[in-house]
């Protein structure tokens, strides 16, 4: 009874004029920027993350929000139709999706894609209703020492699910938590690594950082590489409805999408991106009927099942930030940046001092994935005529959006210089190959490791054993070495390395 009590206090948030006004705004946002490549979520949510100022905070949370699982939707839609990945958690759905429209069966891997997200959508929420209360009771059993264990797993997580070298991963992990060093001592009050700049007193903006990063960084990569005239299929889109072999195919890799993607989404580091290639491989190894197209050559279960995966990870990575306050993924940590900017301290006090945030949020994610369907399937005409607008008319306006919008939080020009540094620092990561994500998990987490660290030492007079003493803290840190020993496993490292190759 609760549950439903919650939800209809949630729903009534979610149905005010305004926040069904912003959950539709994030949602043609994120669609948006699905379907347009080379600009991701985390991108565009940095960009607008000094334009929510001005918003309530539910409504700044719901559109933000919709940005993140809409571009999920918007990603399959030029996958299928363009052959390219408007979001790298569509990179799998090309493999089949584009072999589908070539044959003349685009209508049905939009279907697919569009039915398993909504499907998939729909459960995660259903998850986080059910889920996000008793977390959060356990949450207030969590003292310092357990925080401290706790963040130790997510950093150690997001380095272990981390694509690319092990190393490399652990080097920006390490980088985030030096960068989220500078500043003032909280304890002292003394300035660390500021250099007598007066401005690096009050450390180094998240919302620069991950502005330059990921904004920035991203238009410059993309500056780097020709522009090619990108190939749109021009065959109008017909028969939209799947046929019945094809729900007898594509259902079961819904439901197997969909409980992969919401186990992935829960973890540290994981995401969307990881859920999809997962949920292929699973497609892949699981025995087909007798004649089935092979995949990679138009089958609907290589389309349903991924795309299942990266909607239902991508509303589950809600669950750690609402229940515990830990981001699982670099858009929840710009989220956690969105909650801080409202004076919002993201953990479990959240659902008690703040119901009306907390489940409206949750109702508008049911809201939000009917708003999904209904803006994809009817108007794919739409979105892919904005594919055929080149590139280099849209990075000028981007460019400038992020430095009125950065100046706009401090009324500073230094945080504009800081943009413009990490751009070209993120663009270095580009070539190298450094996933960057780490480095805004350990930044985010950093400073709330530290502090949590030192308050355990001091409420146990300096005493190191507290962190494994407490069953809580000893149990989470127990966890981390086990991943450890795990992904340091011959084996282990080879599967990892070829889980995000594409066939």
């Amino acid at each position: 009874m609760d549950l439903i009590t919650n939800l209809s206090l949630g729903f009534s948030v979610a149905f005010t004029p305004v926040n069904l006004t912003y959950a539709l705004v994030g949602c043609l946002l994120g669609t948006l920027i699905g379907v347009l490549p080379g600009i991701g979520p985390a991108a565009t949510i940095a960009m607008l993350l000094p334009a929510t100022y001005a918003l309530p905070p539910v409504s700044a949370l719901i559109m933000l929000a919709g940005i993140y699982y809409g571009s999920q939707y918007g990603g399959s839609t030029t996958a299928i139709l363009v052959n390219l990945p408007g979001e790298s958690s569509s990179v799998v759905t090309v493999i089949d999706g584009y072999q589908m429209a070539k044959k003349g069966r685009a209508g049905q891997a939009l279907s697919a894609a569009g039915l398993g997200s909504f499907f998939a959508g729909c459960v995660g929420t259903v998850l986080i209703a059910a889920f996000a209360p008793p977390l959060t009771e356990l949450a207030f059993k969590f003292g310092p020492a357990e925080y401290f264990s706790l963040m130790t797993l997510g950093l150690i997580g997001a380095v272990v699910l981390a694509s690319g070298s092990l190393l490399k991963a652990v080097g920006m992990i390490f980088l985030g938590l030096l960068i989220g060093l500078v500043g003032t001592d909280v304890n002292s009050g003394v300035a660390r690594y500021s250099f007598d700049i007066p401005e690096l007193t009050d450390g180094i903006g998240f919302v620069a950082i991950a502005m330059g990063i990921f904004g920035y960084g991203e238009i410059i990569s993309n500056l780097a590489q020709r522009e090619v005239q990108r190939e749109v299929f021009n065959v109008k889109v017909t028969g939209m409805y799947p046929t019945k072999q094809d729900w007898k195919d594509m259902t079961p890799a819904v439901l197997r999408g969909t409980v992969l993607g919401c186990v992935l989404g829960i973890l540290p580091g994981a995401g969307a991106t990881l859920a999809a290639f997962a949920a292929y491989t699973i497609e892949k190894k699981v025995k087909g009927r007798v004649g089935e197209v092979a995949f990679g050559q138009g089958n609907i279960r290589g389309v349903a099942g991924p795309e299942a995966a990266n909607n239902a990870a991508a509303q589950t990575s809600f669950i750690p930030l609402l229940t515990l306050g830990i981001p699982s993924t670099v858009t929840m940590a710009l989220m956690v940046g969105a909650m801080t900017i409202h004076n919002i301290q993201p953990g479990p006090q959240v659902m008690t001092s703040n119901p009306e945030l907390f489940w409206g949020l949750i109702a508008s994610m049911w809201i939000g994935n009917a708003m999904l369907i209904i803006l994809n399937l009817p108007m794919i005409g739409i979105w892919i005529k904005l594919l055929t607008v080149p590139y280099r008319y849209l990075f000028p306006s981007i460019v400038l959006f992020c430095a009125v919008g950065v100046y706009s939080t401090n009324n500073n020009t230094w945080d504009i210089w800081i943009v413009g540094v990490f751009g070209i620092i993120g663009y270095v990561f580009n070539k190298l190959r450094m996933e960057p994500a780490p480095l805004l998990l350990g930044l985010i987490l950093g400073p709330m490791m530290e502090e949590n660290l030192r308050r355990a030492l001091l409420l146990s007079r300096g005493d190191w054993s507290t962190f494994i003493t407490r069953p809580l803290s000893a149990g989470l840190l127990l966890v981390c070495v086990l991943l450890l020993m795990v992904v340091l496993l011959p084996a282990v490292k080879k599967q990892r390395a070829e889980a995000f190759v594409e066939e």
